[in-house]
């Protein structure tokens, strides 16, 4: 039995709280939540949570962001839903533009690029951890190992783009499902869609067009890349990371690839979705091509595009939770979804990895091959050094990851100066 609903000033009280201490991803984030939720205040049953966790896992966009908007949403309605989806971003969204502005100022200082190697090396093994947590959740099958290395394949060797790649796996699974929906039955209130759809798809996209009519230029660009990428957003934030930075640095030249790198390591350790580098990349855009004030409105873009959407698939579709949980096609296609963000995950680790690994990394192209092949030469024993302490101090000693990021990038200042080697 479920306790009453709070008031709206407790329910901000308590989301406030949880977007300030939302650390280390989705999955703590998404325990500190049924912590808080379920066993602490009884807001929400066991049974329920679960439904709505595995609703906002079909999702796009950060699954974590969505399970306290649906919560909100739950226990207050659309103001509640609002409040929640809210205070869990806010936080994280004021810390990265504040790291986004430091880095901007300093991050070309030696001493930052040394602090950056620390964190760099760290983001290669929190990738590799995110790689091996999800795999042996999702790979349990001969058939889901096959879908995570074709899908992997498809990325690493021959560039396919990431919507393609998840598309061609959901529709696999859908496929290839058994059993039947359950019966529909009566509901004596009937949710409001369309009207939800129309007024949320308005605020989404009415930036959007206004900035295209504007003549588009660097904002008109962001606003729809981010679009686009809210809408694609499937299996959390490291599975779209691979496939925005290809967007970001080799199609766009937006950022570099240790800009990239250094965007991820800074989001680590903000409170918040990861999806929040996003903010981050937007910034740095903007404030690199035109200046602070761009940069300034470059962050704004992102933010709004990136997580207005997030409300809209909540509110539309929160209605519906309790019936779509049966579906075992919808199930099959998620599952297959995720076995392929295992493969695509595997190539963001690659990728981060060449990157840190090596001063100078290279692509080769023959026929439908496109890959990309470090220049051996320019291997940085250092970087590996860092490697292997961040691996033991993460998954060896099992260290919490800000004081890991914090020791990481003191030793990359230790490693910049010889200390190591």
């Amino acid at each position: 039995m479920t306790a009453p609903a709070p008031s709206l000033s407790e329910l901000t009280r308590v989301f406030g709280r949880i977007g300030l201490i939302s650390f280390g991803g989705p999955a703590a984030q998404i325990a500190l939540m049924h912590r808080e939720l379920v066993e602490t205040r009884g807001w929400l049953d066991e049974a329920g949570f679960l439904r709505a966790l595995s609703f906002c896992m079909l999702l796009p966009g950060p699954e974590a962001m969505q399970l306290a908007t649906f919560a909100g949403w739950r226990l207050r309605g659309v103001p509640g839903g609002l409040i929640a989806g809210t205070l869990f971003v806010a936080p994280g969204a004021a810390v990265i533009l504040a790291l986004a502005a430091g880095y901007a100022a300093w991050g070309a200082v030696p001493l930052a690029q040394a602090l950056f190697l620390g964190i760099q090396a760290t983001v290669v093994v929190i990738v590799l951890q995110a790689l091996t947590r999800l795999g042996q959740k999702a790979l349990k099958t001969p058939a889901r190992w096959a879908l995570a290395g074709l899908s992997f394949l498809a990325i690493f060797a021959f560039a396919l783009p990431f919507p393609l790649i998840i598309a061609v796996a959901a529709f696999w699974g859908y496929a290839t499902a058994c059993g039947a929906p359950p019966p529909l039955t009566a509901r004596s209130e009937r949710p409001r869609t369309g009207r939800t759809i129309a007024l949320w798809g308005a605020l989404w996209f009415a930036p959007v067009a206004a900035l295209h009519a504007m003549g588009g230029g660097l904002l008109s660009e962001i606003a729809a890349f981010f679009s686009k990428l809210a809408a694609l957003t499937f299996g959390g934030a490291y599975a779209v990371l691979a496939w925005m930075a290809q967007e970001v640095v080799a199609t766009r030249g937006w950022l570099s690839p240790e800009q990239m790198i250094d965007a991820l390591g800074l989001a680590e350790t903000t409170p918040g979705p990861l999806i929040l580098v996003t903010q981050f990349v937007g910034f740095l855009a903007g404030q690199q091509a035109g200046g602070w004030a761009l940069g300034l409105a470059a962050a704004a873009v992102t933010l709004w595009v990136t997580f207005v959407p997030c409300f809209l698939w909540i509110f539309a579709g929160a209605p519906y939770v309790d019936r779509l949980a049966g579906f075992p096609r919808l199930s099959a296609a998620l599952d297959a979804v995720t076995a392929a963000v295992v493969g695509v995950i595997l190539n963001l680790s690659l990728w981060f990895a060449a990157h840190v690994a090596f001063d100078r990394v290279d692509r080769i192209t023959a026929g439908p091959l496109d890959m990309i092949v470090p220049t051996w030469t320019s291997f940085q024993p250092a970087a590996a050094v860092l490697g292997a302490l961040a691996a033991l101090l993460l998954l060896v000693l099992r260290w919490p990851l800000p004081g890991v990021l914090v020791l990481m990038a003191g030793a990359g200042v230790l490693a910049d100066g010889g200390f190591f080697l």
